[in-house]
């Protein structure tokens, strides 16, 4: 379609869960050698992640190693095992207008600033009968580029 008015620009994450948070970090960080960037805690998003990167500068991908904060609720960061994955968008409002247009269903809460302090937005994984278009099964995390990786990767 060339009348897109935004470029996905490459992947920005992937998103892990697990019910134990510590075996995720010993297979991402001690065994496979990725660095440790953070922590992101949020008892609405039922989410304590540690923030992972592998490479650098704008190549640089990360890797949230997930567990809930309470296995019992919703939602269930640790099903399915890969959570998510993140899209660098060099426009994101241009592109949730232009998606929600074309009948793409989003995840509540809109256009926020995510655990690395981008803005983000979510494709919802179904869609329903106002918007068919989704992820086709998958959480899709779509990520406003930092101007460094607009010039990188654009």
């Amino acid at each position: 379609m060339s009348d897109r008015p935004f470029k996905v620009l490459g992947l920005q994450q992937i998103a892990v869960g697990g019910t134990d948070k510590d075996r995720l970090r010993k297979l991402w960080v001690d065994l496979l050698g990725l660095s440790l960037g953070g922590n992101y805690r949020s008892e609405s998003e039922n989410v304590d992640e540690d923030i992972t990167f592998l490479g650098d500068g704008p190549f640089r991908l990360e890797v949230d190693l997930m567990q809930p904060i309470d296995p019992e609720k919703t939602p269930r960061v640790q099903s399915p095992p890969l959570n998510h994955i993140g899209l660098w968008i060099d426009d994101l409002p241009a592109a949730v207008e232009w998606l929600t247009a074309q009948g793409m269903r989003f995840a509540p809460g809109g256009i926020r600033k995510g655990a690395s302090g981008y803005d983000i937005c979510f494709v919802h994984p179904k869609g329903n009968d106002e918007f068919p278009m989704c992820g086709e099964g998958v959480l899709i995390e779509l990520v406003q580029a930092p101007p460094e990786v607009v010039e990188a990767l654009g």
